[in-house]
């Protein structure tokens, strides 16, 4: 089926079954609806007509659930939620100026931390929330108005801005490195690479003309600060960002044993970096627009 054409069952319906699926009673469903179980059981019978499926078995005076019960309640909870939400955030201005926003963990510590007060200098009164999820969140499931991740800028249908690109240096300790002389000797190392977007090393592999192997024993990591941890440890080869590697190298941490310069000539489209990432109609959110309107007037090359 369209999902485009598909029609919602009626509210009334959907409420029903919110409350018995939440109370697993007909009458206590009645209860808190204000009408009488007769009432409730006839949404519910119209809503299994219009899904075709049925959603609980009728035991004397009690209810159970079916597995598509089980399932549908998830998404009908959620969407209650947004319901109230939204009411919420019309009715009360303290909840309407609110922008809760998704942060690459990197990001958040290395550029926007030090940068926070200048945006509530340029919107004076704006209640930020923050949250450092890895993943691209689903923006309606986590409350999210804004993101800024890490990845090539394809997010589907989201509108996504290029803020910084996050060029990356070959590094490990210099144990590691007395046996890293040429790009071919990578194949034989184990190779340090993030969960999200790990095509990185197989780009710049590609880019060195050297074939991956066919059992890798690569380590992938959550987030990049944990990646850059394991290669000081001694753990394999990372991709650290330029000005992370760069500080490492100079302290004696690591080295690149390939050279500072080596990825200099990887294509535009193979280097990750963090994007603004957010639905197309959250821009029509005043408190958003503002943010997005600082965001991408800083000069993210700058330090804070």
């Amino acid at each position: 089926m369209n999902s485009s054409r598909l029609k919602l069952p009626p509210l009334n319906a959907l409420k029903a079954f919110h409350a018995a699926a939440r109370h697993n009673s007909i009458r206590s469903a009645a209860d808190e609806l204000l009408v009488t179980p007769q009432a409730v059981s006839q949404q519910i019978k119209l809503l299994e007509d219009i899904l075709d499926v049925q959603l609980f078995e009728r035991r004397g005076r009690t209810i159970e659930p079916t597995e598509a019960a089980i399932l549908l309640a998830r998404f009908v909870d959620a969407g209650f939620e947004e319901f109230k939400e939204g009411v919420k955030r019309v009715t009360n201005q303290k909840y309407r100026d609110r922008i809760t926003l998704n942060v690459s963990p990197y990001f958040a510590t290395r550029y926007l931390m030090p940068r926070l007060e200048r945006f509530r200098k340029y919107v004076s009164g704006s209640d930020l929330r923050l949250t450092t999820m890895v993943e691209t969140p689903d923006f309606s499931r986590d409350d999210i108005d804004v993101a800024v991740q890490w990845g090539y800028g394809d997010w589907g249908d989201l509108d996504s801005t290029l803020l910084l690109k996050d060029p990356k240096l070959i590094c490990c300790t210099p144990e590691i490195a007395a046996g890293t002389k040429t790009p071919q000797d990578l194949t034989s190392q184990t190779l340090l690479h993030p969960v999200l977007q790990n095509s990185l090393w197989a780009d710049i592999l590609q880019h060195l003309n050297v074939e991956a192997p066919e059992t890798a024993g690569d380590i992938a990591f959550h987030d990049a600060a944990t990646m850059r941890r394991a290669t000081i440890s001694g753990l394999g080869i990372g991709l650290i960002s330029v000005i992370d590697a760069q500080q490492d190298i100079r302290v004696g941490d690591l080295v690149a044993p390939l050279g500072t310069e080596l990825l200099n000539d990887l294509p535009e489209d193979k280097v990750p970096g963090f994007y603004l990432v957010l639905p197309k109609a959250h821009r029509r959110v005043s408190g958003v627009a503002k943010f997005c309107d600082w965001i991408l007037s800083e000069d993210w090359r700058e330090p804070a």
